[in-house]
């Protein structure tokens, strides 16, 4: 029997280009290179980076003999650390094929402002970046709101409460339009929200601009969560 194969992803690559390659490879499983796969570290970006782009870069070298194919998110709807980690494992020899998601009919949102814990509204909306969900979630009333991209360490979500809105680029991800900058920018006044950027991620500088402008948290995590994260999110929580 022939060993299974991955084709791997970053980012929110355009629904109709995974389902071709799910259907011109459909033994093959499908893996995202942003989360922690438990990969050794490749030295090949440097050690002061963004952790996701960390992941992508290691996660694709220990995966290197099984990867068939790396389908790059590499536009606006990614960042210039994934063109540039294209770039690199290309230049190493890796199957890339770039792709910018330039959608711009938002779908609708319905996980993102449910009543399901944060760590499993972000799971599922990451799961509709290849599998599409067509269930509907009712909606509930936000006491909570956490901005920004899915972190590194996930325990971060563990934090709040069920009662949080998922706002930032994984709202976008939900209605499949990554680039949309506008979404991307829209949270409910008057919720206290965490704005979270992944340290040394572009997206840092519109986290705190939001903070600021929102009277919300502004916290930024490089690898693994820290005792002051854990800290400065619980207190917010608590006092909102």
């Amino acid at each position: 029997m022939a060993r299974t194969k991955f084709i791997g992803y970053w980012g929110c690559p355009p629904r109709q280009v995974l389902a071709k390659e799910g259907r011109t490879h459909p033994y093959d499983e499908f893996i995202d290179l942003d989360i922690d796969l438990n990969a050794p570290p490749s030295g090949v970006v440097p050690d002061a980076y963004c952790q996701i782009v960390t992941n992508i870069v290691d996660n694709a070298l220990h995966l290197k003999k099984d990867l068939r194919l790396i389908i790059a998110a590499v536009g606006e709807d990614k960042c210039d650390g994934g063109r540039f980690a294209a770039l690199i494992l290309k230049d190493l020899g890796l199957p890339v094929m770039e792709v910018r998601n330039t959608e711009t009919e938002r779908g609708p949102v319905t996980i993102a402002t449910s009543g399901l814990p944060l760590l499993e509204k972000v799971n599922r909306i990451m799961d509709g970046v290849r599998t599409p969900s067509r269930r509907r979630y009712r909606r509930v009333k936000p006491t909570h709101g956490f901005w920004g991209v899915p972190p590194h360490d996930m325990r971060l979500l563990e934090l709040f409460p069920n009662t949080t809105h998922v706002y930032g680029w994984t709202r976008c991800v939900e209605a499949g339009v990554p680039a949309d900058l506008e979404l991307e920018m829209q949270v409910d006044p008057g919720v206290p929200t965490v704005f979270y950027a992944q340290t040394f991620c572009q997206k840092t500088s519109l986290a705190r601009y939001l903070a600021e402008k929102y009277d919300g948290l502004y916290i930024d995590c490089d690898g693994p969560l820290t005792n002051s994260v854990v800290a400065k999110v619980a207190a917010f929580i608590r006092m909102g």
